[in-house]
């Protein structure tokens, strides 16, 4: 059972039945009466998205999910297709269910697929990834030391904010959780 006091963001748990995420958590504590938590949660295999407030004694339980690490292969439409590594079992995920994680999908890319009753509702990667700026504006000559950004779309699709030194044919890192510029990098190995 798990306490409102460790409630916070993508936590899992389930309720009547079906995974739920925590995408934001309000702990409020009034100044008369007893404290509550305020909590945002997306069902993980509808996508639904409620509000739900809790008594600072109520429980919840742990949603029951388990994870793989599989590959990420192609899209076909609105549909993700990965294959686990071991078993070369596929499965595919909508675009709804993987969120923000189709920004940052490049082929072969390991992802962590999770499951919920054998049914694959999710994917988490890794906080970090490389990806190569296939277009944006050419840098200026003297504008390295500002903190003004361009637009520049990278392999995935994604359009990021970058500085203005990084050129078309860099690779930079990008903060999934964010979206934000990190850095310029080298080319990863084998890609």
């Amino acid at each position: 059972m798990i306490s409102t006091d460790k409630f916070r963001k993508k936590l899992k748990v389930e309720i009547d039945g079906e995974p739920w995420m925590m995408i934001d958590v309000e702990h409020v504590r009034p100044g008369k009466g007893q404290g509550f938590t305020r909590t945002k949660m997306k069902n993980m295999v509808t996508g639904q998205v409620v509000e739900r407030t809790y008594k600072s004694n109520e429980t919840l339980n742990p949603a029951r999910i388990d994870a793989a690490t599989m590959q990420y292969l192609y899209q076909n439409g609105d549909d993700y297709s990965f294959m686990n590594t071991e078993t070369y079992d596929q499965v595919n995920l909508t675009a709804e269910q993987l969120g923000d994680v189709v920004n940052y999908l490049y082929e072969n890319m390991e992802c962590e697929v999770a499951f919920f009753n054998g049914m694959p509702i999710s994917c988490d990667m890794a906080n970090f990834v490389e990806l190569e700026i296939v277009e944006c504006e050419p840098g200026i000559k003297g504008n390295t030391a500002t903190n003004t950004l361009k637009p520049a779309i990278v392999s995935s699709g994604y359009r990021a904010m970058v500085p203005l030194f990084v050129e078309q044919g860099d690779w930079i890192r990008i903060d999934t959780r964010t979206g934000d510029y990190v850095e310029r990098c080298k080319r990863p190995e084998g890609r």
